[in-house]
């Protein structure tokens, strides 16, 4: 089992920077691949990035791609999302999740098994 906490998101100007984390329980944080995905209100959950489990590879949405940065600290049981230059078609609601799965697919829900609660990011324009 692992629980995963989201650090506060918050209201940002567009073109600004906010930085989420995602602290994780448990001692075998290293064996989750990670992932970010986020939901604005009337859509569906999307994917936003995902970093394997040694952090050797990342994977980004293109709607993200440049702007953001998934990164992890395994020593510190927490992945993080470094959102710069911000739009505000970037407002949703942001999770963290996490699978053990060897042979997931990165980009699908589906395929993780842990969540956290979500997080408010809100840009203005």
């Amino acid at each position: 089992q692992v629980q995963l906490v989201e650090s506060e998101g918050g209201l940002v100007q567009a073109g600004g920077s906010l930085r989420l984390s995602c602290a994780a329980s448990g001692r075998t944080f290293g064996s989750y691949a990670m992932g970010w995905f986020r939901q604005a209100p009337g859509k569906e959950r999307e994917f936003v990035a995902f970093i394997r489990r040694s952090a050797s590879s990342t994977y980004y949405a293109d709607s993200v791609k440049g702007r953001f940065t998934i990164s992890r600290d395994n020593a510190k049981n927490t992945v993080y999302l470094q959102m710069n230059s911000l739009k505000p078609e970037d407002t949703a609601v942001y999770y963290c999740a996490a699978t053990s799965r060897l042979w997931a697919d990165l980009l699908a829900a589906a395929e993780y098994d842990y969540w956290g609660q979500g997080t408010q990011v809100t840009v203005s324009s």
